[in-house]
């Protein structure tokens, strides 16, 4: 099984693709990132990106499901709106590439990393190459998120039937 698992963004957007091996049991990181927009481009256009962007990383990977966080509003309503609109692309690009879309808050994503529902992002970072072998270069926050984002889908996934 393959999940396609994305920390949703339209400046920044961490993506990671995991593999499950049936056999053994095992996951594997097949790829990851963090996509970024510029700030100088129109939204339209940085949505478009974004789509371009995950249309070539589905014709690469072929992944099953799509793992997606659920939205975190903030104070910034402006900000959680264009957020929202880049999650929506990303959810309707996969849906019509027939992926299955499961969805995750950031308490599951937590609870399914670290144990505890209430750890903070450097705790979730730090449990992560202890799950799962990450290569020695330097990812931000969002890729981190994004593999934690997967991890999450395969611990979950006695309830995904594919």
């Amino acid at each position: 099984m393959k999940v396609l698992a994305i920390d949703p963004g339209y400046e920044r957007l961490g993506i990671a693709v995991l593999k499950k091996d049936i056999s053994d049991r095992k996951e594997s990181l097949l790829y990851s990132e963090c996509f970024r927009t510029s700030s100088k481009d129109e939204h339209a256009v940085r949505l478009g990106q974004v789509a371009n962007r995950l249309d070539e990383i589905l014709t690469t990977y072929n992944p099953d499901i799509l793992a997606i966080e659920t939205l975190f509003f903030s104070k910034n309503t402006k900000t959680a709106l264009k957020v929202a609109e880049a999650r929506g692309t990303v959810i309707a690009l996969c849906a019509r590439r027939g992926l299955r879309v499961l969805e995750f808050s950031p308490q599951d994503i937590k609870i399914a990393v670290t144990g505890n529902g209430s750890s903070d992002k450097a705790q979730v970072t730090k449990m992560i190459p202890l799950l799962i072998t990450v290569p020695d270069q330097k990812k931000l926050d969002d890729e981190y998120d994004a593999i934690a984002t997967g991890l999450t889908c395969f611990a979950m996934s006695r309830n995904i039937h594919t």
